[in-house]
């Protein structure tokens, strides 16, 4: 893979994470919207790049995408992404966590960290209808360490064959700490209120499930203070603390089995050092650790013409897979 250089201009923490907003303000196509419905009575929404049934999507490999923390299609990592796999060949298709596609979901529970089901329950759902394909997963922020954490539990039949986990927060209470530092608050107060909001469209099941006030929800300010409120006891942890530490990403890369790639910028605002593995990885891990990049940004170029590093080297990486499909 080659190496990564920051565009010029573009060289701060803060302008690589948002640059990509401003460059990228509308999605590069629109996707085939399919819903499954869950075991449990609720539903995931699915983006395809393209017909999944026809007879072309027949013939290709396919490129499964897992977005970060309130991400969707929208976001400009994933159409992009999406669309630079499709144009080398791929079908690309991305799963929606509970609630991420713009429609509030059925039930109390939601998605978090650890939350493997619904990506194994899509990617049998994949592998009914796409048998035999060779199959690339690439998970973005906290879709990447969902993606560790599943890649560790299903590591006797992942239903994929390689792997890439992008600026993964794998040390959740260091990140949950860092964000609340300097600049890193603007991406919090983000990101908090679109949990919040996500929240209160669900307050009357919320209710229900764990017997929170409108207000209670509303006087959150900190993501520490939304998970150990709502996302640990929602999904059967004690605590936030229990929360983090079960669902670290970090604990499990050696029980990951598929040939898997890492890429962490040490310039992250998202991030500190906790999410770099101190211990010896197995052959099968490539761990890239790139001086910039900031939080799913890889700006290259220049800031006059700007690129997407990541829509340039993840689909030159998989070549082979692509050609062997």
């Amino acid at each position: 893979m080659t190496q990564f250089i920051a565009a010029k201009g573009l060289t701060n923490p803060h302008l690589q994470t948002l640059a990509p907003r401003f460059i990228r303000k509308k999605a590069l196509f629109e996707p085939i919207w399919q819903t499954l419905d869950t075991p449990d009575g609720d539903f995931l929404d699915i983006a395809w790049s393209e017909e999944p049934n026809s007879e072309a999507a027949q013939k290709k490999p396919v490129f499964v995408l897992f977005h970060g923390l309130e991400g969707c299609f929208y976001s400009p990592y994933a159409n992009g992404l999406m669309n630079a796999f499709s144009e080398n060949g791929w079908l690309a298709v991305m799963m929606h966590f509970r609630g991420c596609s713009g429609k509030p979901n059925k039930l109390a529970r939601a998605y978090h960290s650890g939350e493997v089901e619904d990506a194994r329950f899509f990617l049998e759902y994949l592998d009914g209808i796409h048998p035999n394909k060779n199959k690339v997963a690439v998970g973005i922020s906290l879709g990447g360490n969902m993606l560790a954490n599943y890649l560790a539990q299903y590591s006797e039949r992942p239903l994929i064959d390689a792997a890439t986990i992008v600026s993964a927060p794998l040390d959740l209470s260091a990140c949950s700490e860092r964000i609340e530092q300097g600049f890193s608050k603007v991406y919090k107060n983000y990101l908090l209120s679109s949990l919040k909001k996500s929240a209160l469209q669900k307050h009357h099941l919320l209710k229900g499930e764990l017997g929170l006030s409108y207000q209670c929800i509303k006087r959150v300010t900190k993501l520490y203070e939304f998970d150990d409120l709502i996302t640990a006891p929602l999904h059967g942890f004690e605590d936030a603390e229990d929360y983090y530490q079960r669902c670290s990403g970090i604990h499990r890369l050696k029980e990951i089995t598929i040939p898997t790639q890492i890429i962490h910028a040490k310039d992250d605002p998202f991030m500190t050092d906790a999410v770099i593995p101190k211990y010896i990885l197995p052959d099968n891990i490539d761990y890239r650790l790139f001086d910039q990049g900031g939080h799913v940004g890889f700006v290259t170029g220049s800031a006059i013409k700007p690129r997407f590093w990541l829509e340039e080297a993840l689909p030159a990486y998989y070549e082979s897979l692509a050609v062997s499909a």
